[in-house]
């Protein structure tokens, strides 16, 4: 059975993170290259996590199943990154960035980790700006910043709607520093397909190359998971189409416990579904929901009319009625459901009335105005001010707009935005202690793809400084006393465990390969995506939850009976990429079901229909649930086994969450 145990240092909240820096255990440097250290996944964390190792001295190989690591999904995401910098002088400081973030996620994280975060939040700018990302800046040539949800300051720093690219070429400058220096070794086209785990310690990986269908194993001191989120268990998503939690999946059928996979988050700002064969959403940025105003008609007969034939005292700016407070940016979860409960209402717009407006009239005039002003124009016609106020808004967001009109063919400049909310993101993820390491030693997680930082619900532009703050400040520290802590005699590739590891893998493939179906892997990936949205998506209860776990396992028993894979797996072959992906979406989104039906009461982005109060919103049980629930893999075909990892307060007393 696997023993959990948080390892959070002693001491004032405030000093954990400094007090542990100076007890750890340290490597020196000539010994820092005796060690080798093993990274799948080149995003943020990744990337950030092979630079700043290999920096140190470490051997590091980073394998990524793309052909380059630009390509890793953090490149998508468009609106910003937090950091407690308080260049504003708006009242922001490291406590309330610990404190928004513990509350947007309902008390369901680690307070230790979320303020070690806060903490870490500070650099990562500096070291970003140092690489050379061009974030936004003011007219004076500070650096510009943004509110986002679930905050009432203005801490989110942005490169226009690019953010996660430009930080991702400053990562990926790093890495390719080190590459070049000859300190990483960069394996492209390579998936991990296994864990190698001897004496109950991580010692490498097993590895398919996508283009040649070569299996190899692949030794190491320690290896780290930063692979992203299981997002894609819902099939559509507004993850990237390759996105996957295969290696995370294989690590927890190795022993890794699983914590919190019921925790995903829906993101309300999406273009809505077009169609039952499109292949993802496209999320709008939540930075849009600084300047944009959310409505329904109030009147149902109206929702078929064009929106500029609904008089203003005919629409429900529903956000900033029922939470005056944060309007607009209330966060995530919150404003999903309440899009939900209008569409229900038989208020949603555009053809399948499962939409709202995203309005950006208001700002468009507002700004216009502005700018008029600003330039000392007497009496600007209605026009001009138009003119100015669209120019300013396309400063701000423009490839937005851009996107929005590549999909729909409509100009959200002169009409508002149909949005509605999709899967965006996985607070679930691989159990880690304080140190990012997994209960199997030597298995470090990072990012998306472990649970520890954002509870029940992520805030807006906090993913990004997650995985740089783990990359880049973190990991460095941690891994050190791991490696530094503990004798760990050298394995060889050709080790016994890694042998049958490998053997483990080859056997899976063929097993695909021989099944000889009739059934294209994406036509179970739609329905498993149609089983989780209906019964495991925004709205959960017991009768679905069971009726979801029993229809998942039809969809797998279906799968292995009639999946066909065309090609050789010998070869590039795509499709058998895909189908190893979707059997693993398949097994996760059982468990994904099995943890929401067990946890009963509502939090963040689980919402248990059975457990809410009497205006729709959360309601917690802080007496049976305030831990976090790790599962642990038995075999196949039984049922995991299930651990607590309980949560304490001490600095921040859990209270009803309210953005009202």
């Amino acid at each position: 059975m696997a023993q959990l145990s948080s390892n959070i240092p002693s001491g004032p909240l405030a000093d954990k993170w400094r007090k542990y820096k100076t007890e750890i255990k340290l490597v020196n440097p000539a010994n820092k290259r005796k060690y080798k250290v093993i990274v799948v996944g080149a995003g943020l964390a990744g990337s950030s996590a092979s630079a700043t190792l290999a920096e140190l001295g470490y051997q590091v190989e980073t394998f990524v199943f793309h052909d380059s690591p630009r390509r890793a999904h953090s490149i998508a995401a468009q609106g910003g990154i937090n950091a407690a910098k308080n260049y504003q002088n708006d009242g922001d400081s490291v406590h309330r960035l610990f404190y928004d973030t513990l509350k947007g996620g309902d008390y369901r994280a680690r307070e230790s980790n979320v303020h070690r975060l806060a903490e870490v939040s500070v650099n990562i700018i500096d070291q970003c700006v140092a690489q050379g990302v061009p974030f936004a800046r003011e007219y004076g040539g500070l650096l510009a910043n943004r509110s986002f949800g679930g905050a009432q300051v203005s801490r989110t720093f942005y490169a226009r709607g690019q953010t996660g690219q430009q930080l991702l070429l400053g990562a990926y400058s790093a890495l390719s520093k080190m590459v070049g220096q000859g300190g990483v070794k960069l394996h492209v086209n390579s998936e991990m397909l296994d864990l190698v785990v001897i004496d109950g310690v991580t010692k490498g990986i097993i590895v398919r190359d996508l283009v040649s269908g070569a299996i190899t194993r692949h030794s190491a001191d320690a290896v780290i998971l930063a692979t992203g989120g299981y997002g894609n268990v819902f099939n559509l998503s507004t993850y990237a189409r390759g996105s996957n939690a295969t290696a995370i999946w294989r690590a927890y059928k190795r022993g890794a416990c699983f914590a919190n996979p019921c925790y995903t988050q829906i993101h309300p700002t999406c273009i809505p579904v077009s169609g039952d064969y499109q292949s993802k959403l496209t999320l709008m940025s939540e930075s849009l929901r600084n300047d944009g105003r959310i409505w329904v008609p109030k009147k149902k007969e109206d929702c078929k009319k064009p929106p500029a034939d609904i008089a203003e005292e005919d629409r429900d700016y529903y956000l900033e009625r029922i939470y005056p407070s944060f309007g607009n940016l209330a966060p995530r979860d919150v404003s999903s459901r309440a899009a939900k409960r209008m569409c229900d209402e038989g208020r949603g717009v555009g053809e399948t009335g499962l939409g709202v407006y995203l309005d950006f009239a208001e700002a468009i005039q507002r700004y216009g105005k502005q700018v008029a002003n600003r330039n000392h124009l007497q009496n600007p016609s209605k026009e001009k001010i138009l003119e100015l106020g669209e120019a300013a808004v396309a400063e701000r967001y423009g490839n937005l707009f851009d996107i929005y009109h590549e999909i729909t063919n409509e100009n959200a400049y002169k009409t508002p935005m149909r949005i509605f909310p999709a899967m965006h993101y996985t607070m679930g993820g691989l159990w880690v202690d304080y140190n990012l390491m997994s209960n199997i030693p030597g298995l470090f997680v990072l990012g998306e793809a472990n649970f520890s930082d954002h509870g029940a619900n992520r805030l807006g532009a906090s993913a990004l400084m997650q995985g740089l703050a783990d990359g880049y400040f973190v990991i460095p520290y941690t891994i050190g006393d791991y490696l530094a802590s503990n004798s760990l005699p050298a394995v060889k590739p050709d080790a016994p465990e890694a042998v049958a590891a490998a053997k483990s893998v080859d056997e899976g493939v063929q097993k695909l390969m021989s099944t000889k179906g009739t059934t294209p892997a994406d036509d179970f990936h739609r329905r498993l995506g149609h089983v989780m949205w209906e019964k495991v998506g925004m709205a959960r209860n017991a009768k679905g939850l069971g009726e979801a776990i029993a229809e998942i396992q039809t969809i797998r028993k279906d799968f292995w009976k009639d999946v066909k894979v065309v090609g050789s797996a010998k070869d590039l072959n795509a499709e058998l990429e895909n189908a190893s992906r979707i059997a693993d979406f398949i097994d996760l989104g059982e468990l994904l079901a099995r943890d929401a039906l067990h946890r009963e009461e509502s939090c963040g982005g689980h919402f248990r229909e059975e457990h809410q109060t009497e205006d729709g919103e959360t309601l917690r049980d802080d007496d049976n649930f305030a831990y976090a629930a790790a599962w642990q893999y038995n075999g196949e075909g039984a049922e995991p086994s299930f651990h607590k990892d309980e949560l304490t307060f001490e600095y921040d007393i859990p209270s009803r969450r309210s953005y009202k």
